[in-house]
């Protein structure tokens, strides 16, 4: 049974625990003062009385001791029960303020346990420490929301993406077995197509989890920056010239720095990069490559003068399978993954990477962000500077 839906137990409420601990705390004081004031006042008060010079046995004596006894016995009962009296109002006091956000807290979470997660917890004005966990609790079901969105997004993609391979293959092999339809040349490219498709998604499915999961192997080197600008925009180059978008390259702030990476996921991701890119930008648009240091890190840039990203999108760029019409995730055949694998390997990397624009129809700008290694003097080829810079 989930704890979260058991009655609660109500002689052992808040209340009552608060109270049965204050009034543990008043008793061991007054025992403590009791024995004190029994054992150890009267002959300190008896002493102090003969050296003031009164006689040993004498009826003063008595009286005062008396007196004494009486006096510290009275003080330490209206003492207890003013002391017990205050327990019970503080105990009630912040019982009160706390009965409230607590039940909200509990109703949120047995909530959230249903599977409602738009479930939040209202403003709680009872201390910064509640304060503090209602904002986390809040935060936590934000993520799960956005987790179960994302989850069925995936789902949606996922039965959209076989739906077209599966329908396919199944129009194919009942014209084959009815004889509608004869396996040639035409047929067989169509098959293979399909199939492809779906090996296709397997793989992607398959390789995200991998990444996301921390499971990626890595080769380390040191490698020289301007390697990572000139390597990536070397091996897409004629996809640019192709559809007439220029792609430059400016390798002057990587000149002589280097980085400890993967060459080939590093080129895993400035292809994913440039390949979104080119995906939004119009013939005769620009997308950019350039580096710059700061301090121990370079940050690796990819801008475009493009379709750029709608804010409604951009928090969401990088989580798995999320796509949209503006989105920089479709790549692939439209699978969404391929800026999710891009961060996972980036994370791998101790790495950041991260998305700006500013708005729809004005371009984007994608920043890798990776720890320097040692210093490496690199010298551009002859022929790379002599090629012109834009295409």
């Amino acid at each position: 049974m989930n704890p979260l839906h058991r009655r609660p137990a109500r002689p052992h409420g808040l209340a009552t625990r608060l109270l049965l601990g204050q009034s543990i705390v008043l008793l061991a004081g007054a025992v403590t003062i009791t024995l004190v004031a029994t054992l150890l006042g009267p002959p300190i008060f008896h002493r102090h009385l003969l050296e003031a010079g009164h006689s040993e046995n004498s009826p003063e004596v008595f009286h005062i001791e008396m007196a004494y006894r009486d006096a510290s016995f009275l003080a330490l009962g209206l003492g207890l029960l003013i002391s017990v009296t205050a327990a019970a109002a503080v105990t009630w006091f912040f019982t009160r303020r706390l009965r409230k956000p607590l039940a909200d807290l509990t109703h949120a979470a047995r909530e959230l346990s249903r599977g409602h997660y738009a479930t939040r917890v209202p403003a709680i004005d009872s201390g910064t420490e509640l304060e503090t966990l209602a904002a986390a609790f809040n935060h936590m079901a934000a993520q799960l929301e956005g987790i179960e969105d994302t989850r069925r997004r995936m789902l949606a993609d996922l039965a959209h993406e076989l739906r077209t391979p599966i329908t396919t293959l199944a129009a194919y092999h009942d014209g084959l077995h009815d004889g509608i339809t004869h396996l040639g040349p035409h047929s067989q490219i169509a098959l293979a197509e399909q199939t492809d498709r779906l090996a296709r998604l397997a793989e992607d499915i398959d390789e995200v989890s991998t990444a996301e999961e921390g499971r990626l192997s890595l080769a380390i080197d040191h490698m020289p920056v301007t390697d990572v600008l000139w390597n990536a925009a070397e091996g897409i180059r004629e996809r640019y010239r192709d559809k007439g978008v220029n792609l430059v390259v400016q390798p002057d702030g990587a000149a002589g720095l280097n980085v400890m990476a993967d060459q080939q996921r590093i080129g895993q991701v400035m292809t994913n990069l440039l390949t979104n890119a080119l995906r939004h930008t119009p013939s005769g648009g620009t997308v950019t490559v350039s580096a710059e240091r700061h301090g121990d890190e370079v940050d690796i840039t990819v801008k475009d003068n493009g379709d750029g990203i709608s804010s409604q999108h951009l928090p969401h760029l990088f989580e798995r399978f999320y796509r949209a019409d503006t989105a920089r995730t479709r790549w692939q055949s439209g699978s969404g993954i391929g800026l999710t694998i891009s961060k996972a390997i980036i994370d791998a990397h101790h790495g950041t990477i991260r998305a700006e624009t500013p708005g729809p129809g004005h371009g984007a700008i994608f920043t890798i962000t990776l720890p320097l290694g040692l210093p490496f003097a690199v010298t551009p080829p002859l022929d790379r500077r002599q090629h012109p810079a834009e295409h």
